[in-house]
């Protein structure tokens, strides 16, 4: 039997709840206030804990905050007054698994304990997945490639290759592959560690501004140019710069980048002295280029000048075994920045995600578990907190938004909301949080579309 700690300090709701919350079988302690709550909560041990915030002492979110700190897997259930919205956030930032709007709502009560009791158990029930790494340099850890599939651990060997010299270097793949976090790894793994590293996105330059981010200029050299800069060569001395989107520069451009190659040397813009270039250098690119060597393009000499050693990055659907390593990685990560500790995959989790195309990549897959750790409630990363845009697969034969029939948005409305429902089993407080919408709100589409549970 579970245990449920009420912390309440109006008697006749504090008995109300405990009413209500026996007869559904649950064992509920009491406590009057804040303080008697926290010595309440450290001798009998509850699974769930709800309480007050306005109470003599020592308020709901101080004792939200006791309470964390001993036992953070204890989900915490807030008791506010209607439109308290500042304190609802405040709770939900320290940690509290729901709130609970006054006056008590009995299927409501019911529905959240329900949800939060499951959450415990949903922990209880998976290992924690996050162990201790080894100790390796910091910017290489920063910058690691995961993943355990043949492919990547080809990339590996060729980096402690390549990372040995200074040889240029250009990275394939589509976009959200990790082309950057590769041109890092090398630069931080090998003899350019200490050396500056000088990243350049080639598709966000007009051609004018290009040439002078890359060879700098001089005073008065064009309008505008009031006094003389540096360009990346120059700030990459004999580091890296990375060329990222390489195949997104005009030939012009490309004309006096193969001279640079060439001659190892350059004049800014504007200007007469002549340069050194030391720097090693890493392209990318998203495209093929021999097709736009074919279309004329992108020259075929300047590719072979880049291509002196290349690292093909294989899209994600083509490595989903890695997908479990990668999940883990970014739970390590992604709960430092959000001050999280989600450390356990729910049921599902995995087979969900490796299921997906992926067509935005690693980028893709990271920013999905970025989403469910925000929306994460205890420390278990659950199917129903992944939202995954579905796409049409190669091959596929399901609809796209290209072909489908045309509908009103009542009616995508409807049958959206009904699918939402459907997955999570009609809980209507997980529905709600997918959809992002408030449960009335929810409760009003259900009535107005005429939804009912299969």
């Amino acid at each position: 039997m579970e245990k449920i700690l009420v912390v309440e300090d109006d008697k006749i709701t504090r008995r109300l709840i405990k009413e209500i919350l026996g007869r559904v079988g649950y064992e509920v302690v009491e406590a009057e206030d804040g303080v008697q709550g926290l010595e309440v909560f450290k001798s009998e041990k509850p699974d769930l804990v709800l309480t007050d915030y306005q109470m003599p002492v020592m308020n709901g979110l101080r004792l939200l905050s006791e309470i964390r700190n001993i036992n953070p897997i204890t989900p915490v259930i807030m008791l506010t007054g209607f439109g308290d919205i500042a304190l609802t956030i405040k709770a939900i930032q320290i940690g509290a698994f729901d709130f609970l709007e006054k006056p008590i709502n009995t299927p409501q009560l019911k529905e959240i304990v329900t949800s939060a009791l499951n959450s415990v158990q949903s922990s209880k029930k998976h290992e924690d997945v996050l162990k201790e790494g080894i100790s390796i340099d910091k910017k290489i850890q920063e910058n690691i490639l995961i993943g355990k599939s043949p492919q990547i651990k080809e990339i590996f060997k060729n980096i402690g290759r390549v990372s040995l010299n200074k040889v240029n270097v250009l990275i394939e793949g589509e976009s959200g592959t990790g082309k950057e976090l590769i041109a890092r790894l090398i630069h931080y793994s090998g003899i350019t560690r200490d050396k500056p590293l000088v990243v350049v996105n080639c598709s966000a330059l007009t051609e004018t501004l290009l040439e002078s981010e890359l060879f700098g200029h001089e005073k008065g050299s064009f309008t505008g140019s009031l006094k003389t800069k540096k360009g990346k060569f120059e700030l990459a001395e004999d580091g890296t710069i990375f060329l990222d989107e390489i195949s997104e520069i005009n030939l012009n451009t490309q004309v006096k980048l193969l001279r640079v190659i060439q001659e190892l040397e350059f004049e800014r813009v504007g200007g007469e002295t002549t340069i050194p270039m030391q720097a090693r250098i890493i392209a990318a690119t998203n495209k093929k280029l021999e097709k736009l060597i074919e279309e004329g393009k992108f020259r075929e000499d300047l590719y072979y000048r880049l291509k002196v050693f290349t690292v093909q990055l294989p899209p994600l659907r083509e490595r989903r075994d890695d997908i479990k390593d990668l999940i883990v990685h970014f739970l390590t990560k992604l709960n430092k920045r959000f001050n999280k500790n989600v450390s356990k995959i729910g049921d599902g989790v995995i087979e969900m995600l490796q299921n997906h195309h992926w067509p935005g990549n690693v980028r893709e897959l990271e920013n999905t578990i970025m989403q469910a750790i925000v929306m994460s409630k205890n420390d278990v990363l659950e199917v129903e907190n992944i939202k995954i845009n579905p796409r049409v697969v190669e091959g596929s034969e399901r609809e796209t938004l290209d072909n489908a029939p045309l509908r009103s948005l009542a009616e995508i409305e409807k049958d959206y909301i009904k699918r939402v429902l459907n997955e999570v089993k009609w809980n209507k407080i997980e529905a709600s949080r997918i959809l992002e919408i408030t449960r009335p709100t929810l409760n009003a589409k259900i009535e107005k579309y005429k939804l009912e549970q299969d």
